[in-house]
């Protein structure tokens, strides 16, 4: 079989690539489609595995996407969100299967079309959404109906390993983000939800400790109350480190995270914007103490007519044996190639463009993660 990494050398799907080269013998051959063909025969050099091939590739050329998907077998996309629509649409035209580390909300319009051509996308798996979705899977087995889903996560990274996650960042702080009139589900509608509310003291593994999460526009909550109908409330709520927190809290108090263009030099520019290109461009923004990522999800409902939770939670190695940056990045990386090797080896039985929550085996899916390292704890 042959499977297609698109920007599989990018920040976080170079740990996906690096997955599929140790745990994908499925797979003849490896390919690297990159806007940046050096920096990804970079990776491909230092991974040496003789599969990886690279091929450059502009992905807005969806014409040229859409050939080159033909040739493969399973597409794995990790390419920044803003290309999530455009993949998801090129799989379907060329009738191929994938899987993706984001959401938008408009790839499961392509949901009929992908069921036509006998395929499966999925949209969605990395940690958050993705391994969280799936955690919530396992719980609601337990139950003969679900109430209510509570999702937390703790990103500990420095605020710009990327560009595109320095943006993830501060989309998440921004209170102009559309999607903050849709944050969490309750009593059979959405409702808004400005930065830094919904406060709650979370717990993680040991690594991070308890920390302070709130109210984040995350799409994991956004399939629930479809996947688990009669579902009364569904949040993500999350934080990074707390230096980062300080400083987008300080940020968005100032209104320097707003879209309304300030005067500078002659011109008018987004604040955000400017607040972006000096992040980038601080070398403390390229800092942290503590790699990690830590994921808690709660999910309540009844049993046997009685009220019942289950908690879950993640435990990963420390970044001193998964290398520094590694323990945040694998967390998100590795889920992505679990899921295009399971669709790879005929697990997934999914048809259509479908959550995790849905698609992925609950049990296999844990089982290829503590493979890696990546426990599921059950409480």
């Amino acid at each position: 079989m042959r499977v297609l990494a698109l920007g599989g050398a990018g920040a976080v799907a170079r740990e996906a690539t690096r997955d599929l080269c140790q745990h994908g013998s499925i797979f003849r051959e490896i390919v690297i489609a990159d806007i940046d063909p050096a920096k990804a025969e970079r990776l491909a050099r230092d991974i040496g595995d003789p599969r990886l091939r690279v091929v450059p590739l502009d992905v807005r050329d969806e014409e040229a996407l859409v050939r080159l998907i033909r040739g493969f077998d399973v597409v794995m996309n990790g390419l920044p969100f803003a290309y999530d629509v455009l993949v998801t649409r090129a799989c379907v035209e060329a009738g191929v299967s994938g899987v993706d580390l984001a959401f938008d909300e408009a790839q499961f319009e392509l949901d009929e079309a992908a069921r036509s051509k006998n395929m499966v996308f999925i949209p969605g798996v990395g940690a958050t959404p993705g391994t969280t979705n799936v955690m919530a899977a396992y719980a609601a087995r337990s139950m003969d109906q679900v109430e209510s889903v509570e999702i937390a996560f703790a990103a500990f990274r420095c605020l710009a390993p990327s560009p595109g996650l320095l943006r993830t960042t501060l989309w998440e702080f921004n209170p102009e983000e559309p999607e903050r009139a849709m944050v969490y589900w309750e009593d059979g509608a959405w409702h808004p939800a400005p930065p830094f509310s919904g406060e709650k003291r979370v717990r993680f593994h040991e690594q991070i400790g308890e920390q302070t999460v709130y109210y984040v526009p995350h799409d994991e909550a956004r399939t629930m109350p479809r996947s688990f109908p009669g579902l009364r409330r569904a949040a993500v709520r999350g934080c990074f480190p707390p230096h980062v927190m300080r400083a987008m809290r300080a940020l968005y108090e100032m209104g320097a995270l707003s879209s309304t263009p300030v005067p500078l030099d002659g011109g008018a520019y987004p604040a955000i914007d400017l607040v972006a290109r000096l992040l980038a461009a601080l070398p403390a923004s390229r800092e942290n103490p503590v790699w990690a990522y830590g994921l808690v999800v709660e999910v309540s409902g009844r049993r046997n007519g009685r009220p019942h939770t289950m908690v879950l939670r993640n435990r990963h190695p420390p970044q001193e044996v998964w290398g520094g940056e590694a323990a945040y990045y694998r967390n998100i990386g590795v889920p992505l190639s679990i899921g295009v090797q399971m669709i790879a080896r005929g697990e997934i039985s999914a048809r259509g463009v479908v959550p995790p929550e849905r698609a992925i085996p609950p049990e296999r899916f844990f089982e290829e993660l503590a493979r890696r390292g990546i426990e599921i704890l059950t409480e």
